[in-house]
């Protein structure tokens, strides 16, 4: 028996910030990004993208600035390059109660965090959203932020990763561990609101943290997060094997991307897990119209706004080289830097033209432009040659690209059966993977066997 079509997964891509992956869109008419200041704004798209039964809305962030093209932020401030940014987590209760579905992955740097008022602030929101939040797990890769935060420069790639190891397992103690599922007793008659032999302190002495203390908040719908991570060098593969639920991926071809793929799933069957403990997204940018020629049209307007030279200076800091000091058609050496591993070997040797083409529309997310059945098309030959479960989508002009997206893209994956036509209830977790909790096999679960058992009522 043929097993049914593989549904697609969507997350809208975005930030809170003016320009985020598209640079220089902010500066068409239609687009409100410069908005991105007012709650209204925010509850907007929060309303439209469960609307389209969205999966979720990704809001990436960043501690620093981009500030290694041409040796400062000129063009960064004056493009809006992710400057200025707002932090991503004061925007998800408002936006949770305006919805009921809508999952919402939030990036934080734990490299600057410290895992206990960090976990509880991951619990507050998970509590108040009734269990819609995720976790993109991130280390940081820009030295700005390094020294910003009183250090001379970031760790080395590889030890930033030894570090996140040992954060996720004291947060896994602090979110799965401390309290018991019982440990609430909320009993008005005997005046117990909660019993103390179910709360149990996590004593961790590690490498990196010294945590002595009792988690601050009562077990939530997950309790764990969501956790996302993005991450393709070799370290960062045998990261998500051990703790990413959603990892986020790009690649040039969907052949090139199945090996990714592949390595992932693998890494996941090493940590003891099954591959298809993760699901895996892939950045991709839409223009979408009624019609071939409309869709064409639209892209060539859309260019006119777009600015690619502020996307080599984003890229600039992505792989840690200032690509200003290079000729057009000279070939860049990256060497050995501290940035993002996996993007700065991908693209040594690659001159600044050829990145100036790549950046046409202000980034360099796989561009899609077509009629609703050839952009279904094509994302569906994404979903299944390169065994991926979705995208995330970014905004070009925003909300219209989303709106867009929902009027006539959504349509036609779902006269294809490729796309839920109702959202299930439950956690964010429960309506990927059909559980509330991380399951058995995963890491975090080693911390609930000795304080999960049952105990008398001690009220």
């Amino acid at each position: 028996m043929i097993p049914p079509a593989k549904p697609l997964l969507l997350n809208a891509f975005t930030m809170n910030c003016v320009g985020h992956i598209n640079h220089g869109m902010w500066t068409h008419p239609q687009d409100r990004s410069t908005e991105f200041n007012h709650l209204s704004y925010w509850l907007d798209l929060a309303r439209i993208l469960e609307k389209g039964l969205f999966d979720g809305m990704f809001i990436a962030d960043i501690l620093g600035v981009y500030d290694v093209y041409q040796q400062g932020i000129a063009l960064t401030a004056r493009e809006a390059i992710q400057l200025p940014v707002n932090d991503p987590l004061m925007l998800v209760s408002a936006m949770a109660s305006v919805t009921e579905h809508l999952g919402f992955g939030l990036t934080a740097n734990l490299s600057y965090e410290a895992p206990y008022p960090f976990a509880r602030r991951f619990s507050t929101l998970d509590h108040l959203t009734n269990g819609r939040v995720g976790w993109n797990i991130v280390t940081g890769y820009l030295d700005s932020a390094a020294r910003a935060m009183g250090q001379t420069q970031q760790l080395a790639h590889d030890r930033r990763y030894d570090q996140a190891d040992e954060f996720l397992d004291v947060s896994y103690q602090l979110w799965e561990g401390s309290w018991q599922d019982d440990a609430l007793v909320i009993d008005r008659q005997r005046r117990c609101y909660a019993d103390a032999s179910k709360i149990h302190p996590v004593n961790h002495h590690g490498e990196f943290y010294q945590v002595e203390g009792y988690h601050l908040s009562s077990p939530s719908p997950q309790r764990t997060p969501l956790l996302f991570q993005a991450g393709s060098s070799t370290r960062g593969v045998r990261f998500a094997g051990r703790h990413a639920e959603c990892v986020f991926v790009n690649g040039s071809t969907p052949q090139a991307l199945r090996e990714q793929v592949n390595k992932l799933r693998q890494a996941a069957r090493d940590a003891g897990r099954l591959p298809e403990d993760i699901k895996i997204f892939m950045g991709v940018s839409v223009i979408v119209a009624p019609s071939e020629k409309d869709a064409e049209e639209k892209y060539q307007a859309y260019r006119r706004y777009a600015s690619p030279e502020a996307g080599i200076a984003h890229f600039s800091s992505s792989i840690g080289v200032d690509l200003s000091q290079f000729g057009l058609d000279e070939p860049i050496q990256t060497g050995p830097t501290r940035a993002i591993e996996s993007v700065t070997q991908t693209y040594s040797g690659w001159t600044r033209r050829r990145l100036l083409e790549q950046h046409a529309m202000g980034g360099r997310y796989l561009l899609i432009v077509g009629s609703p059945s050839q952009v279904a098309d094509q994302l569906i030959k994404w979903l299944d040659e390169a065994d991926i479960d979705g995208f995330n989508l970014t905004r070009i002009v925003n909300p219209q690209s989303y709106i867009d997206f929902i009027d006539w893209v959504v349509p036609e994956l779902q006269q294809r059966g490729r796309y839920k036509t109702a959202y299930q209830p439950g956690t964010l977790r429960k309506k990927l993977f059909n559980h509330d909790r991380l399951p058995a096999r995963h890491r975090a679960a080693r911390w609930r066997a000795d304080t999960q058992t049952s105990v008398e009522d001690k009220c």
